[in-house]
């Protein structure tokens, strides 16, 4: 590294710092919408276990913007438990981005403390 020029240097500490600053911006973001999807789904489980628990000749409405629409019960627990199923995937896709994403703000990390470990000093 000696070899490089100051402005090199400069460049490519710069450029680290900047993967790292998206990194940890991505890695929020993607941290925050996995907890906002983990609280509808759990919203959604709650609302098929009450579902469940009621008897099986109640009347099942389902908002449709300002009304509310008449749905058999197979057809809302199947609904329900499809927008579950796709929350899970969103939250399992989320959790594996946002390790990606930490990976990637470690090596930064990691990159800019070698580099100002290894840095020669100056008197």
């Amino acid at each position: 590294m000696a070899t490089l020029s100051d402005d090199t240097l400069r460049k490519i500490l710069v450029q680290i710092q900047q993967t790292a600053i998206q990194a940890r911006r991505s890695l929020d973001i993607s941290l925050q919408q996995s907890q906002a999807k983990e609280r509808e789904r759990r919203i959604l489980q709650l609302t098929i276990d009450e579902i469940t628990q009621m008897p099986k000749d109640v009347n099942m409405y389902k908002g449709v913007g300002k009304a509310f629409m008449m749905v058999p019960r197979d057809t809302m627990e199947q609904q329900l438990k499809s927008q579950e199923k796709e929350l899970s995937d969103d939250i399992s896709n989320l959790n594996k981005k946002a390790k990606y994403l930490e990976k990637q703000y470690n090596d930064a990390q990691s990159q800019l403390r070698d580099i100002f470990h290894h840095a020669p000093k100056t008197s």
